[in-house]
């Protein structure tokens, strides 16, 4: 079990490719290529877990099954908030274990994910059905530093949730789409 405390900025990405030359001249590595991922959020009836800002999230990234509970976080500047994560031998499995004490299908989002990192901190490539967008994570000053050479201002940061980037783009759009899946959506992920 890993417990943290996890500070992030998301950002919309204009060029993925304009972003991966940014990240070799600031000296990131690729430390996980392009890889599916597929996320479920979990919660009781009537939303109670959403209802106190926190989540509960069973995640496949390629054949590794995670789960993780997050904490209400701290809205600012950055978002912050606890992460407690363990990994899963069977996501299937588990997922009928939280139905059997309760727990329901709340909200799904997929995309591909590359994950780069400099050793100090991570940023990460996410491709989702509305977009391509980055994400910055580590200690708070290294976030700044690190979007400022990535050449991201302040006013570009995102510490929406990727629910509620959907949510605000559903209401937005009028679409009927009820998770952020490619199909739902009407997109295509790009070919890797």
């Amino acid at each position: 079990m890993a417990k943290a405390t996890e500070v992030e900025i998301k950002f919309r990405i204009g060029g993925a490719a304009e972003l991966r030359r940014k990240l070799a001249r600031a000296g990131f590595r690729m430390v996980t290529p392009r890889t599916y991922e597929d996320n479920q959020l979990y919660d009781f009836p009537g939303a109670v877990l959403r209802g106190r800002g926190e989540l509960l999230r069973l995640r496949q990234y390629g054949k590794a099954w995670k789960l993780t509970h997050k904490a209400k976080g701290n809205e600012g500047r950055h978002k912050s908030r606890e992460e407690t994560e363990t990994s899963v031998e069977d996501g299937k499995a588990l997922a009928h274990i939280l139905g059997r004490l309760g727990l329901q299908p709340s909200f799904r989002y997929e995309k591909y994910r590359t994950e780069y990192s400099d050793g100090r901190g991570h940023v990460v490539l996410d491709e989702t059905p509305l977009g391509a967008f980055g994400e910055i994570e580590g200690p708070a000053r290294w976030i700044d530093r690190t979007a400022k050479t990535l050449g991201i201002a302040a006013a570009e940061y995102i510490t929406d949730s990727y629910a509620q980037i959907f949510f605000s783009w559903k209401e937005r759009s009028g679409s009927a789409a009820q998770n952020m899946t490619f199909r739902e959506c009407g997109r295509k992920p790009r070919r890797s």
